[in-house]
């Protein structure tokens, strides 16, 4: 598995790589500038579940700002640059836990090594970034378009323009909205050097279908063994994402923690209203911390068997449901009372 036998890098207070658990990351949409606006995100993010936090640092007052957002919050941040390597400096003496370039585009081999001095100084890691929209001309002209070669190609020139530099306090990102191309890329990547890799679809999408592509992409990385942060790129509210990422890491034995919600999907045999019902527990579920598996099942042709495999569960029947306890029937209850008697069940989980 490649993520056990990556470089080991601190961030802030959290370790990546060498087999650590895969983190996961978001960043804000609020203007970094606006100290109020963007703890307030950071702190919703944290109670979601995110790990680091990435905010972009476009001006000298957003980087000012970092020092006032860092005060009000508990996890690492991570400050987004691009152009200009004068933010990077900033962002670094204003307490940025970690800092994001393309080394590419912030204006040449003396501007990189002036950021490389400062963040040697203090420590600081630096995340290569290359975007397969911001891929070089010369690369695109190379491989006949944008590749998977030409972004490893492009990563790694940025990683050994740095290393060059005597520094290697890295973490790289390669991402792109195609995703087998960038699957294709991670694969190659993890080959030709040991560095932690963060991992995402890039502008993957709104909520339905961004969640689609970021799960086959991520899920894929994944299971190979690729990845020590991820981040779920969702256009909307960036609390969907840590939804999604925590989600996807169950999903893949990656994480534990948390209710874990199996619904059947319906049919025309269903005789309570389940949609709603699965939703509203999906709901109720996230408030708590338990390590178990709940279910709500519609019928009678498989609902009591696929209860009775979860730690607790409804089987729904004509108007009312089955509530079922590990294994055993407890008692019949009507449609509109099902919900009240799960939540009882799991405020009182654990007692003897």
């Amino acid at each position: 598995m490649y993520r056990d036998h990556t470089k080991v890098i601190q961030i802030g207070n959290r370790v990546i790589g060498g087999g650590n658990p895969v983190l996961i990351q978001s960043m804000t949409n609020t203007k970094t500038e606006d100290v109020e606006a963007t703890v307030a995100q950071i702190l919703a993010l944290e109670q979601a579940g995110c790990e680091i936090v990435r905010c972009t640092v476009p001006t000298l007052e957003a980087a000012k700002a970092i020092t006032q957002i860092k005060k009000g919050i508990h996890i690492p941040l991570v400050a987004d640059i691009h152009f200009d390597y004068k933010m990077a400096i900033a962002a670094m003496e204003c307490g940025a836990d970690k800092i994001r370039i393309n080394p590419g585009n912030i204006g040449g081999m003396e501007k990189v090594r002036a950021v490389v001095d400062v963040a040697k100084e203090r420590n600081i890691p630096i995340r290569v970034g290359v975007n397969s929209g911001s891929l070089e001309k010369e690369l695109v002209e190379k491989y006949g378009g944008v590749t998977a070669e030409g972004i490893v190609e492009s990563a790694l020139d940025k990683v050994h323009m740095i290393e060059s530099l005597g520094y290697d306090n890295l973490v790289v990102s390669i991402k792109s909205s195609d995703v087998l191309m960038c699957v294709k890329a991670h694969e190659r990547i993890v080959k030709e050097m040991n560095y932690p890799l963060h991992i995402g679809i890039t502008e993957s999408g709104t909520l339905l279908g961004g969640n689609i592509k970021s799960s086959v992409g991520l899920g894929i990385m994944l299971y190979q063994g690729i990845g020590d942060t991820i981040r779920v790129s969702l256009t909307g509210d960036p609390v969907e994402e840590i939804k999604s990422a925590k989600l996807i890491l169950k999903t893949l034995g990656l994480r534990k923690g948390g209710i874990e919600v199996v619904s059947c999907p319906t049919c025309g045999r269903t005789k309570i209203d389940l949609i709603s019902l699965a939703q509203q527990v999906e709901q109720m579920t996230a408030q708590y911390d338990l390590d178990i598996k709940v279910a709500v099942m519609g019928c009678a042709v498989n609902g009591p068997g696929e209860a009775k495999e979860a730690d607790l569960g409804i089987a729904g029947g004509n108007g009312e449901g089955l509530l079922i306890k590990k294994g055993e029937i407890v008692r019949k209850i009507p449609e509109q009372e099902l919900l009240t008697a799960l939540k009882e069940e799991l405020d009182h989980w654990g007692e003897v």
